[in-house]
């Protein structure tokens, strides 16, 4: 088979794959409903409590989830082909841990949604800039550097996060404790996070066949004409984009963007024209699996979306480490 028939063969299962997910997401939960009655109330015919479940409480979720996975999943992508690393991740790295402080500065004093959004970007990119700045040394970052660097940065967040929940007002602590732990139930409206990742994906598929070079090498990469530091810059501020908007509409959720990538490469390959679109799918299918679980596994509670992520993506990991060949030596 071809390798464009392939590709399209492997989007278009993801593709199906992501619809199941979306499927059993508005079918599934505390009011049981049938494919035929989720369809009544998507076009509107249901104007009952199974339309306003589906219409007003399910469909909002989904869509959240899908577009945070997606988004989670597309920015650890970008990281592991940018920094030639495989453990780049936002969570990993501090990223997710720069905009909570910054989102949860903004709701410990009651400033506007937006000002919140603005906080959680400012974050997500002042913890990059430390932690690349940092972990650059002798003319490139070393795994070794970089992941110190973000152990640190991470541990720094998660003090200011939780000298800010300590003063917090009783009120507002239990709201801000799961969302921290990762929440999709106070989505309000998931179109921006959607427009969000539709412009992510049009901004950085044109540069797949230079992020390709740049993968392989900054020196040849320029050689063959890559605009290495405007590349760079372009996928820091999107990468902290995606990071900030994700974590302002589900909180901070971990394992994504690092098992994500490295499922697609096993099944995919290191095409970068398939692997950032199949990274968003796998993202955000993942993100929306982990949610339906979470509202039904001991409903009518739910779990934090990010517990259940965090237990799905460790054993993951470590049988992806366990793969890893390891080298002989005396």
């Amino acid at each position: 088979m071809p390798n464009r028939r392939r590709a399209l063969l492997i989007l278009l299962l993801l593709a199906a794959a992501m619809l199941a997910s979306m499927v059993a997401s508005l079918v599934v939960g505390s009011l049981q409903l049938d494919p035929l009655d989720v369809w009544r109330a998507l076009l509107g015919e249901d104007a009952g409590l199974a339309g306003e479940v589906v219409r007003n409480l399910r469909l909002p979720r989904a869509l959240a989830g899908l577009a945070c996975g997606g988004l989670l999943a597309l920015a650890g992508a970008l990281m592991q082909v940018l920094l030639k690393n495989p453990l780049a991740d936002p969570y990993v790295l501090g990223v997710s841990g720069g905009a909570s402080v910054g989102a949860l500065a903004a709701m410990l004093f009651g400033l506007p949604l937006l000002v919140l959004h603005a906080g959680a970007f400012a974050g997500a990119l002042a913890a990059m800039v430390v932690v690349f700045g940092l972990a650059h040394g002798e003319g490139s970052w070393t795994q070794t550097r970089l992941l110190l660097t973000g152990v640190i940065v991470a541990a720094g967040c998660g003090a200011l996060v939780a000298l800010m929940l300590s003063i917090a007002p009783e009120n507002q602590l239990r709201g801000m404790l799961f969302w921290l732990m990762g929440d999709l139930s106070q989505t309000e409206s998931p179109w921006p996070a959607l427009l969000v990742l539709l412009f992510g994906l049009a901004c950085v598929l044109p540069f797949s066949r230079d992020l390709s070079l740049l993968a392989r090498g900054e020196l040849s990469a320029q050689v063959l004409g890559v605009p290495v530091t405007k590349l760079r810059l372009l996928i820091y501020a999107l990468a902290s984009l995606f990071t900030a908007v994700a974590v302002n509409i589900a909180g901070s959720i971990g394992f994504i963007g690092l098992i994500v990538p490295h499922l697609v490469r096993l099944a995919a390959g290191n095409d970068l024209r398939l692997l950032l679109p199949a990274s968003v799918l796998v993202g955000g299918t993942l993100l929306v699996a982990a949610d339906t679980l979470a509202r039904v596994l001991i409903a009518p509670q739910q779990l934090p979306v990010g517990v259940l992520t965090a237990l799905l993506g460790v054993p993951v990991f470590l049988y992806l480490l366990s793969r890893q060949p390891r080298r002989s030596g005396r």
